[in-house]
């Protein structure tokens, strides 16, 4: 059976007027302001900036104030910092906000891309962008291609700006001048004028690690510590890293000089950095502030940090790195083999006992050992026996100590830095005249590098006599002012003079800092 079809015809209807009474809903209406410097003068721009805007929308009374959404002292090339604007995308995403204005595009945006991505998603909400400056709104017909060309020229502007910038930070690093962000430097904070002055308690802290860093403790154990005593990282934090350590510890700031551009902006834009690894000028000013650490100190520990990433090479070719989680690590070492001895707990039938044993016969190292296990107890008896016996034989210790003085300044480098100063200056003054002729100055350039190396290299060798000459004098000290034999184990002592402990069958060869050596019979 076939049923018919019913249509109805529903016909256009006019709209029905409202009555005038009725009250037209108001446009909701945000600003969005930002200045791009935490300057004084820009400061006051921003708060009349918010003044402008609060009374420009209510002035409209077909208009209701959404919202002053303002970011002080943030760059405008990229989106992501800029907290304000990115809430006011998300709140005309949630439907509460008609229309934004703003001054310009650059206030907008100085990047193309961004400024049109967002435009975009706030046209497709039919959310219209008012600029007043340009007197664009991105609702019309023209809207975007005057948008597109404005937008380009602002990141021109940007770019152009970028550069002037790096033009003028080159400038004062040529000058000497430094900029150091305090924020998180440990140690330093800015005077009015924005130079560089030492924070007394925090440069304490910074003491505090070079020296238990010289006196043997792993960057490890030094954080620790400072997390125990409730110290306080340069960001203002409980926790250390042994990165916080390591970047300390590396620092030239702390001797009053300062390497600048050490990293260099690669996209103006993203506002990408990266370590300069020489692609653009780095400027090395020396003196250029109160110093913290003393300049041999710092190159003792440069040292020390060249010394530790290879404590000692087996005879398998396997690198051994540094330990100090116990007195002797690193410290015994095993005549037949040439390996470290390790420390463990042994239980031997029910007897427990701490002793140190070769790693090649801990490790499958290839090589094959039967040196002897030793109880940690006999190592502690040994040292004593030969410190006592550097106190017993005092007077001939001593004259051989004085020898070893005066062998370490015969072996002095008869190169000195001063020559390399001078070269240096001289080419410092050849760079710049083939700078401004835009010669090329790679020649120059290599020899300033080489010669660069050389200095440290020699800092370094200087460093290290003058260490070995504190051991000695240590350790002259210590036989002229002991006044008995020990008659106990001192692990501080230990640490103090004894550099090394070599475990053969019958004996044991200890020997200290100074460079004397002393045999142990068993």
């Amino acid at each position: 059976m076939n049923v018919s079809k019913n249509v109805t015809v529903l016909p256009a209807r006019k709209h029905a007027r409202k009555d005038s009474d009725e009250e037209k809903p108001k446009l909701r209406v945000a600003a969005y302001c930002r200045v791009s410097t935490d300057s004084e003068e820009q400061a006051s721009s921003y708060e009349a900036q918010i003044e402008h805007y609060t009374a420009y929308i209510n002035g409209h009374p077909d208009w209701t104030l959404a919202g002053i959404y303002a970011d002080d002292g943030i760059s405008g090339t990229n989106t992501k910092k800029r907290e304000e604007f990115n809430r006011m995308i998300d709140e005309c995403m949630a439907g509460n906000i008609d229309m934004v204005i703003t001054k310009s595009i650059s206030r907008f945006a100085r990047n193309t891309l961004d400024c049109l991505k967002y435009i975009r998603q706030l046209k497709e909400k039919s959310i219209p962008v008012y600029f007043e400056k340009e007197n664009i709104n991105s609702m019309d017909s023209k809207g975007e291609v005057m948008l597109t060309i404005m937008a380009s020229l602002a990141q021109q502007e940007s770019q152009s700006l970028s550069q002037n910038v790096k033009l003028g930070l080159q400038y004062r690093y040529q000058q000497g001048e430094i900029q150091v962000n305090c924020n998180r430097f440990l140690g330093f904070t800015k005077d009015e004028n924005k130079r560089l002055i030492i924070v007394p308690e925090e440069a304490e802290i910074v003491k505090r690690i070079y020296r238990e860093y010289l006196e043997g403790a792993s960057m490890l154990k030094i954080a620790r510590g400072l997390e125990a005593d409730g110290i306080l990282n340069g960001a203002g934090r409980e926790k250390w890293h042994t990165s916080n350590i390591n970047q300390i510890l590396r620092n030239e700031k702390y001797i009053g000089d300062a390497l600048l551009q050490k990293t260099y902006t690669t996209d103006f834009l993203t506002k990408t950095r990266v370590k300069n690894h020489g692609i653009v000028p780095q400027y090395y000013v020396e003196n250029s502030h109160e110093a913290i650490i003393p300049r041999e100190i710092f190159m003792q520990v440069q040292e020390e940090l060249i010394r530790r990433r290879i404590v000692h090479t087996s005879p398998n070719g396997k690198n051994r790195t540094f330990s100090s989680i116990h007195c002797f690590s690193n410290m015994i070492i095993c005549g037949g083999c040439g390996e470290f001895y390790r420390r463990i707990h042994w239980n031997n039938r029910g007897k427990k006992s701490v002793v140190w044993r070769c790693i090649s016969r801990l490790e499958n190292t290839g090589l094959y050992c039967d040196a002897r296990t030793v109880l940690e107890g006999t190592i502690e008896q040994v040292l004593v026996t030969a410190i006592n016996q550097t106190l017993c034989g005092k007077d001939t210790f001593l004259v051989t100590l004085q020898n070893n003085i005066e062998a370490v300044l015969c072996n002095a480098n008869d190169k000195s830095l001063a020559d390399i100063e001078t070269r240096l200056q001289e080419l410092q003054s050849e760079l710049l005249k083939l700078a401004n002729s835009k010669a090329d100055y790679e020649k120059v350039g290599n020899e300033i590098y080489r010669l660069r190396d050389e200095k440290q290299k020699l800092q370094l060798e200087s460093a290290g006599r003058d260490d070995l000459k504190k051991r000695i004098a240590d350790m002259s000290t210590f036989l002229r002012e002991q006044p008995t034999t020990l008659t106990e184990y001192d692990e501080t002592l230990i640490r103090r003079l004894v550099e090394k402990i070599t475990v053969y069958e019958d004996k044991f060869t200890v020997e200290f800092k100074s460079g004397v050596t002393v045999d142990v019979n068993e």
